[in-house]
């Protein structure tokens, strides 16, 4: 039976702004990314969040980012390789203390928003992000745009990495995905969107947003948290891949 892990960017909220539907969406998933603090999250925030994922049976990712708070981690940055690892083992280190207070062990890493896409280009920066994870050792998975730069620098370094794929994302055809703000980007459609990420996960393949076929490879399913339609969507996708006799389990167990 095919196995595939359905994971959601989750702890985004901070101080006074609350962002998505965590503590309802928690329970479909089996991975959930955790802000870290420097594009959303808090220590209560991510306090919390670990202990819902504790409490759900879900698997834990650090989810760090640029130091971009205004910008929710989506404006690029210049940074040096130096500062990318260091930056990286930062926020990981802050999120593996509520994981050890919680009794669990951190599974992965999901860099966030414009420092996953620009490690997906970016065969210098996604090393360094790559080091320093591996500087924090323990096994941690990496969680790469599948086909990426990033998914051959984790393997080069010889770190576990894990192919993501994005249920509500529209794909170039060099399999990167499709700029948010070019028209096309976001797949509104639910029924298109869950069709497509059953043929990822059980077929390898997808149309680009130009209807070129592509072949990928989907070790984990990225669904959002924080739209108006985010739990039925999430329901949706999990008993769609059930139906066409997938395994829904946390990246441990489906590398």
């Amino acid at each position: 039976m095919p196995r595939v892990d359905l994971n959601c960017d989750l702890g985004e909220s901070f101080g006074a702004y609350t962002i998505g539907l965590d503590a309802e969406v928690i329970p479909h998933i089996s991975s959930a990314n955790v802000a870290c603090g420097w594009h959303g999250g808090d220590p209560l925030v991510m306090q919390k969040t670990v202990a819902l994922c504790r409490q759900n049976g879900v698997a834990v990712g650090a989810h760090p980012s640029y130091p971009d708070l205004l910008g929710f981690g989506r404006r690029a940055m210049s940074v040096t390789p130096d500062e990318a690892r260091a930056y990286v083992k930062y926020q990981i280190g802050a999120l593996r203390a509520f994981c050890q207070a919680e009794g669990l062990e951190l599974q992965h890493v999901k860099p966030h928003g414009a420092l996953y896409n620009a490690m997906g280009r970016d065969p210098k920066l996604a090393e360094a992000v790559c080091r320093g994870i591996k500087d924090c050792g323990g096994g941690l998975i990496v969680m790469a745009l599948a086909g990426s730069a990033a998914v051959r620098a984790a393997q080069e370094l010889g770190l576990p990495v894990a192919q993501e794929v994005f249920a509500d994302r529209a794909y170039e055809e060099d399999g990167s995905l499709v700029d948010r703000r070019k028209e096309g980007a976001m797949i509104t459609d639910e029924a298109e969107a869950i069709a497509r990420v059953v043929r990822m996960v059980t077929e390898g393949k997808v149309a680009a947003i130009t209807g070129k076929e592509l072949s990928i490879s989907a070790h984990s399913v990225c669904v959002h948290g924080d739209g108006p339609k985010a739990l039925d969507f999430v329901k949706s996708i999990r008993a769609a891949l059930q139906q066409a006799d997938v395994d829904v389990a946390p990246l441990r167990e489906v590398l």
